[in-house]
């Protein structure tokens, strides 16, 4: 698009996605994960998604995956055929809908090709209308009082109609009328877009055949109005209030109607509750009438074309049908730089600011904004006029706003010396504080007159283009563009005083409230308010404003600020806070010991450095975190292509690039703090940027313990931890997941496991590409290593491993392994027999999780042979995800709550029941997910499993889950489990189809067995007879039982009276889970009752 009005397309495609996403539950996201690793269901010559990076991914992340691996269309498909592979029929007709109105939406019609025609000529209706439309519209456009120096470079050209034709034009197919969205910042021309569009076809030269009349509604116009019915609405611009309403209702596909600026209009907040409104005569609130409108209840098949800045889209989402967003993005960089051209007229001037603008993020990104680029083209020349040597380095975004405003009262015509200036000012920063809270950006008189603004001011701000008239609004005024809003309503904050804008908060609070949604979401405007805040505590800036304004500053604010910091230590920051803004906030400052104390409160941080800007303010704030203690660091602007930029060579001497500096000062958190987990995940670094964190992270002061580094660009850089490997022996964890090593990163690291000075005890190289010569060299340094007690490969194909070569000539006695992971690694019952023998050789390995691989029933002999053996001191034994081990209960939450906190959670379990519902804790149990397909094992592994278990005494630990074992061969595990000598704790059977049966066979055997602590039976179909028949045995003394997993297990209110009766009488279960059983309201009644008991010992009801 132009430079007034850029334009991109959004077809929320992936909004629609990302719903169906998180519309699975664990287990249904668990199959979708999965089936992105089976081929089959995937296009050929695909890329494969590495199992480390999918595994740990929420739907958000998920999503992000299959859009940097598949185009939009291939996503889609590839989506559709897991959801069939996974049965899930209805969702699958969603997606199949979706796709195919997508496809319809592609299938434009041709924009050159002529507009249909209109059978019969225009009536005199249409005529009068469109004349009367282009006569309002050019007033209109007439009456915008723009700045008398600023530049408008040109108009929609041909090319842009073009566009516009294939926004609005319906397609070949005959799809549904669109209902379009232009969103962007205030000022990149949003309005200029529309009002070019109704001028145009007002002119006859735009969509004249497509559309009869074409409706404006102002929102900030029809705001204040009173009620009225959609009809007179429509009647507002016609001649003498005479609508051809009839005609309108008639051909209701040939109505456009124009919503500009949507974020104006408060919406009620019981809209969504209300019932749909088809009649264009019922008397209404103005803002009903738009919700109808915008829902297609009024006028279903007409085009809606909508304008709000990108603050309301979320709002905007959840009302509308099926609309396309376009991103109006206003000034390219071309545009930007035609501008500051014109405006200078000495190109070599222009090129300096511009040089120093694109070097401000935040400043660059407000300039796609004609008026923005107007106000700091407007102060950069005064300054440059006042001071020849002018320094644009000494300037911040919010130095250079504090200067617009005093260099332009500086030549205002106003008494200043009066005793109502103070005051005065601090009615404008309120009125602009107000505007901001309530999303009200253009103020009526009564406006005006509530905050006490007088005439002389108001004329004053006119005149120096800080405030102007609304053009289609009679006495509305609004500031020439929101950022002095902004920065007025952030100035609000700084002043003297303790009331605050809104009436209901103090000041303070106020303060409080502005900071934490700043920066807990992504809305551009209350961080720039925030930038504006920060940047005014800067002290020279602050001594200049008090001078300039004759006001004065909260002496308290700072004060107030630390306060607000400290508190920041007391919640989980990290999941819903923005680093960065607030990074560059506290920057924004340049005030050193203030920000080392805001700072000194922080213990976790998230940030991605992609570019100079996040470079600079994290060098400048992560050097003064001295109480960090987890950090994640994507880092992607210090690449290999910034390798010739860094001489550390000459590092003690002078730096010879800035970038060198502030790496420095990043690197120097790392061994002068209390760091001791760092995520370098995702991170593009060069060779040398890598071995100074390196020799930082070898510091003998370094704290670090855990250490991540997957995805890291380019592979290579990785070797250079061998010095951290030898020279930090308080590492102990290292992730290198999901980096493809090969062969020379591999050796050089696995080498230095040998080395005394090596203290690492778990290492995760899962997708790591690992071959199975590289593994048999990772052994050989293993059978010399006495720290590493973890060790997880998964997702490598270890197909052709010869485990025989591990056991000679090394000596595997000697590893100090406890834990390996060997999930999805390509096994096979072939490869088991050799498995087997890593089970007696390495005597001190107790867990082993041999998950996602087709061991199937053979596979099992062969372990349970070794399982058999005295020698063997295996306590767990996982075939499927390694659910239990604490290294990977590091990046999961338990299911099961802690010991002495009772928790209380029936998802799932009312389906649609409410009662009861009020008594119960509020916090949720999060289930534990699995993450591997099963091992293809059947009765006949029971019965080896049985048998090893019988002379096995040590394990502990059994997991099962997803093997189709069934009722016959729960039998034969049972004949082990019945042996009261049985060391099993654990036992872990969900979706083994276990039926009633089985739970009558498992009861029996907890009669005998009294060592037995967690039992999971959960998705299978047990029914309430199975629980029946467990509740018997659980109601007994005896029974050791602590957990008991029922989730999804068929079970309705009638189970509810057995279950009641454990809760009241066992003195060992502590955590039941009945997640997605409908119990109904009177099962849910029944136990909450027993809950209320005080011999129920439960602690975590799921």
């Amino acid at each position: 698009m132009s430079s007034s009005a850029n334009m991109s397309l959004d077809y929320c495609s992936c909004d629609k996605l990302l719903r169906h996403l998180r519309g699975l539950d664990q287990h249904q996201l668990e199959e979708f994960k999965l089936g992105l690793q089976s081929p089959q269901l995937l296009p050929e010559n695909f890329q494969h998604i590495p199992w480390a990076n999918l595994k740990a991914s929420d739907p958000t992340n998920l999503l992000c995956l299959l859009s940097e691996y598949f185009p939009e269309r291939q996503m889609w498909e590839v989506t559709l055929r897991i959801f069939e592979n996974m049965n899930l029929t209805s969702l699958c007709e969603e997606v199949r809908a979706e796709m195919n109105e997508m496809a319809q939406a592609q299938e434009l019609q041709d924009p050159n090709q002529e507009e249909p025609e209109i059978l019969g000529e225009e009536s005199v209706h249409r005529r009068t209308y469109r004349e009367r439309m282009r006569d309002k519209i050019l007033v209109m456009w007439d009456n915008i009082p723009w700045p008398e120096d600023h530049i408008y470079l040109r108009d929609v050209t041909e090319h842009e109609h073009e566009e516009l034709k294939r926004l609005v034009y319906p397609n070949k197919t005959g799809a549904q009328p669109q209902t379009i969205v232009l969103e962007g910042m205030a000022g990149v021309g949003k309005t200029t877009l529309v009002m070019n569009i109704m001028l145009h076809w007002a002119e006859g030269f735009l969509f004249h055949h497509r559309f009869s009349y074409v409706f404006y509604i102002s929102c900030h116009q029809v705001r204040e109005m009173e009620d009225t019915t959609f009809a007179d609405l429509l009647s507002w611009d016609w001649p003498n209030s005479q609508a051809p309403i009839e005609e309108f209702m008639s051909y209701p596909e040939r109505l456009l109607f124009v919503i500009d600026g949507f974020e104006e209009m408060t919406m009620p907040s019981n809209l969504t509750d209300s019932l749909p409104c088809t009649d264009w005569y019922q008397q209404l609130p103005v803002a009903r009438i738009l919700f109808h409108l915008l829902k297609k209840e009024l006028v279903p098949t007409a085009t809606l074309l909508i304008t709000t800045r990108d603050c309301r889209s979320g709002d905007l989402k959840k009302l509308l049908l099926n609309p396309w967003f376009v991103q109006i993005s206003g000034f390219t960089e071309g545009d930007q730089e035609e501008y500051f051209f014109r405006y200078f007229g000495d190109q070599d001037k222009a090129k300096k600011i511009l040089h120093w603008i694109r070097s401000n993020k935040t400043l660059f990104h407000s300039c796609s904004a004609p008026l923005v680029c107007w106000i700091v083209c407007s102060c950069l020349k005064r300054q440059m006029a006042r001071c020849p040597h002018f320094q644009l380095s000494a300037q911040t975004t919010t130095s250079l706003y504090a200067y617009f405003f005093s260099s332009s009262f500086a030549t205002a015509e106003f008494n200043w010396s009066g005793q109502s200036w103070p005051e005065q000012w601090k009615a404008l920063c309120s009125l602009a504080a107000d505007g901001m809270w309530s999303s009200n950006f253009t103020f009526a008189k009564e406006d005006i007159e509530h905050w006490h603004l007088q005439a002389p001011l108001i004329d004053s701000l006119f005149r120096l283009n800080i405030l102007r008239k609304v053009s289609d609004c009679e006495d509305c005024i609004t500031f020439t563009h929101q950022s002095l809003q902004v920065f007025l309503g952030a100035m609000f904050y700084v002043l003297r005083g303790t009331e605050g804008s809104t009436g209901s908060l103090s000041k303070h609070q106020e303060m409080r409230v502005l900071l934490n949604d700043a920066f807990a979401d992504t809305n551009f405007y209350w961080q720039q308010m925030a930038l504006f805040f920060f940047g005014l505590l800067k002290i020279d800036l602050a001594r200049e404003v008090e001078d300039t304004f004759h006001c004065r500053l909260s002496p308290r604010i700072m004060d107030e600020l630390l306060e607000w910091a400290e508190e920041l230590s007391k919640y989980d920051v990290v999941s819903h806070f923005e680093f960065l803004p607030f990074f560059q906030c506290l920057y924004e400052t340049q005030e050193e010991n203030f920000v080392k104390q805001v700072l000194n409160h922080l213990l976790e941080a998230d940030l991605d450095i992609f570019g100079d800007l996040q470079l600079q303010v994290t060098s400048f704030c992560l050097k003064h975190c001295q109480s960090l203690n987890k950090l994640r660091l994507s880092v992607s602007c210090l690449g290999p292509q910034t390798e010739s930029t860094f001489n550390w060579e000459t590092l003690g001497t002078r730096l010879v690039n800035s970038k060198i500096h502030q790496w420095q000062d990043i690197c120097s958190v790392f061994h002068n703090g209390k760091l001791s987990e760092l995520d370098l995940s995702n991170s593009k670094l060069n060779a040398t940027s890598m071995k100074k964190l390196c020799y930082e992270l070898r510091n003998p002061r370094c704290k670090l313990q855990k250490l991540t580094c997957k995805l890291i660009t380019p592979v290579r850089i990785l070797k250079e931890l061998v010095l951290v490997l030898y020279g930090n022996n308080r590492l102990t964890h290292l992730n290198l997941s999901s980096n493809n090593l090969g062969i020379t990163v591999s050796m050089m690291i696995f080498k230095t496991l040998k080395h005394s000075s090596c203290n690492l005890k778990c290492l995760w190289l899962e997708s790591c590409g690992l071959t199975s010569v590289v593994c048999h060299c990772l052994f050989l340094e293993l059978s010399k290593n006495s720290s590493l007690t973890f060790l997880s490969l998964g997702d490598n194909d270890l197909s052709d491993i010869e485990v025989k070569r591990l056991q000679k000539p090394y000596d595997m006695s000697k590893c100090a392994l406890k834990e390996l992971s060997l999930e999805k690694c390509n096994l096979s019952a072939a490869r088991s027999e050799e498995l087997a023998l890593l089970l007696t050789s390495t005597k001190r390995t107790i867990r082993l999780c041999l998950g996602f691989n087709q061991l199937q029933d053979d596979g099992v002999r062969w372990l349970c042979t070794s399982l058999s053996q005295p020698e063997c001191a295996l306590k767990r034994l996982v075939l499927e995800q390694d659910r239990t081990s604490k290294h990977t209960q590091m990046l999961n939450t338990s299911w099961f709550g802690a010991q002495g906190d009772t928790v209380v959670n029936l998802e799932g379990t009312l389906a649609g029941h409410a009662t009861g519902l009020g008594c119960f804790s509020e916090h949720l149990a999060v289930a534990l997910i699995p993450r591997l397909w099963f091992c293809q094992l059947g009765v006949p592994s029971c019965k080896y499993l049985s048998d090893a278990l019988l002379q096995n005494k040590s394990l502990t630990h059994l997991n099962l889950r997803k093997n189709r074992l069934g009722d016959a061969g729960v039998r034969l595990l049972c004949g082990a489990l019945s042996c009261r000598d049985s060391s099993l704790q654990n036992l872990d059977l969900s979706e083994c189809s276990v039926t009633a049966e089985g739970c009558g066979e498992l009861a029996n055997a907890l009669e005998h067995n009294h060592n037995m602590k967690v039992l999971d039976i959960g998705k299978n179909h047990v029914q309430d007879d199975g629980v029946r028949r467990l509740c018997e045995v659980l109601k007994r003394s005896r029974c050791a039982l602590n957990t008991l997993g029922l989730e999804k297990c068929d079970l309705t209110s009638a189970c509810c009276q057995h279950l009641s009766s454990v809760l009241r009488s066992s003195k060992s279960l502590v955590n039941l889970n009945l997640l997605g059983n409908d119990l109904g309201s009177d099962g849910v009644n029944m136990l909450w009752k027993s809950l209320k008991k005080s011999m129920c010992k439960l602690q975590k009801l799921g």
